[in-house]
């Protein structure tokens, strides 16, 4: 087995070669977006508040997510064919492909992208119910099925039937893995969505949430998961520099469904699933806002608790500017997730 240090430097090396390969690539796809204007449509119906301080957002060029998967697609590939073709090469020894590890997450992160990127094209091209893409329960339903074929994998190609509850030890639970998993992977997807709507928010939410599933994954000695984990953060790195306020491009659905629905796989990967909801924190409280919007709304006869939902809409309406919003959701992320890896790591 490789040792310890070069493991890290792997890791590391595999960061900074993400986020180059993603600034050389954002350009490229910038123009593209701005060339083709695929603009961002701003729904008005029903959410006064949120249209009044984002309209004049309006055409700025969606589906800046490419980039993440893009980039992580690229890499996770070539080095794979490197390793194949140049076995003796330093390069073959980055290689981060492995069936027990990596494939899965690359693969459903794949596929729900391209999911994603057909939403944000019938939001560009105003296809849809109210001129902007899937309603939400339709995106629920897509990330259902997508929940229910990663779980079936888990259980039938994987053989995962666990679940660790820290301090308390390991659970079998059989067949009810199926169900587990799918609500982990259902939530999670939903819940990084509804923080997809600030410059720079998702962004920096999701790089502190793969930053502590890759230490979490160094740990239990998953290289390449965690390798898999730098990749994305690398990308993400990239990406921000771009989206941090006033954002160059948002990220879409084909950078936030991906990345939560690969965060929720990584999560089950590591065993860690049980302090998801504190390593993302922030996604989680941005889900739960809305979900308690509507049905204060459903049984209250139309009254809101909060001035807009999701939650960041709702200070942005008590006047606090976009950017502290967001670096302060970020602040609270960063002392969650440390505190979820600590529970995750002292409690076998």
């Amino acid at each position: 087995m490789l040792d310890t240090s070069f493991q890290v430097a792997r890791i590391l090396a595999l960061a900074f070669g993400s986020f180059a390969l993603a600034m050389v690539l954002t350009p490229w796809w910038t123009n593209i977006l701005y060339k083709y204007r695929l603009g961002k449509q701003i729904r008005t119906e029903g959410a006064p508040v949120f249209a009044s301080m984002h309209k004049g957002k309006e055409g700025t060029p969606t589906m800046g997510g490419v980039i993440i998967w893009l980039t992580t697609l690229i890499l996770i590939i070539g080095l794979a064919v490197l390793k194949e073709f140049m076995p003796n090469s330093l390069a073959s020894g980055l290689s981060f492909l492995s069936r027990p590890q990596t494939l899965l997450p690359i693969g459903i992160m794949i596929f729900s992208a391209i999911i994603g990127l057909g939403d944000d094209l019938l939001g560009v091209f105003k296809i849809g119910p109210k001129g902007g893409g899937l309603k939400m329960r339709h995106r629920l339903l897509l990330y259902t099925v997508v929940a229910i074929i990663g779980a079936l994998w888990f259980h039938y190609k994987l053989d995962w039937t666990t679940v660790k509850v820290p301090f308390f030890g390991n659970f079998d639970i059989g067949n009810w893995y199926i169900p587990f998993a799918a609500f982990i992977i259902v939530a999670t997807s939903f819940s990084v969505n509804e923080s997809d709507g600030l410059d720079g928010l998702a962004g920096g939410l999701m790089l502190t949430a793969f930053a502590s599933y890759g230490l979490i994954a160094f740990f239990e000695g998953k290289y390449e998961l965690a390798v898999f984990c730098a990749v994305v953060v690398g990308a993400l790195l990239s990406f921000l520099w771009f989206n941090i306020h006033p954002a160059r491009f948002f990220m879409g659905d084909t950078g936030a469904m991906p990345l939560g629905i690969t965060l929720a796989v990584i999560a089950l990967l590591t065993n860690a699933a049980l302090v998801l909801p504190l390593i993302a924190f922030v996604p989680m409280i941005e889900s739960a806002s809305v979900i308690i919007q509507v049905i204060s709304k459903k049984l209250r006869g139309g009254k809101k608790v909060f001035l807009s939902a999701p939650i960041h809409h709702h200070f942005q309406a008590k006047g606090w500017p976009e950017t502290k919003v967001t670096e302060r959701f970020w602040i609270i992320s960063a002392v969650m997730a440390v505190l979820g890896i600590i529970i995750q790591l002292i409690g076998k």
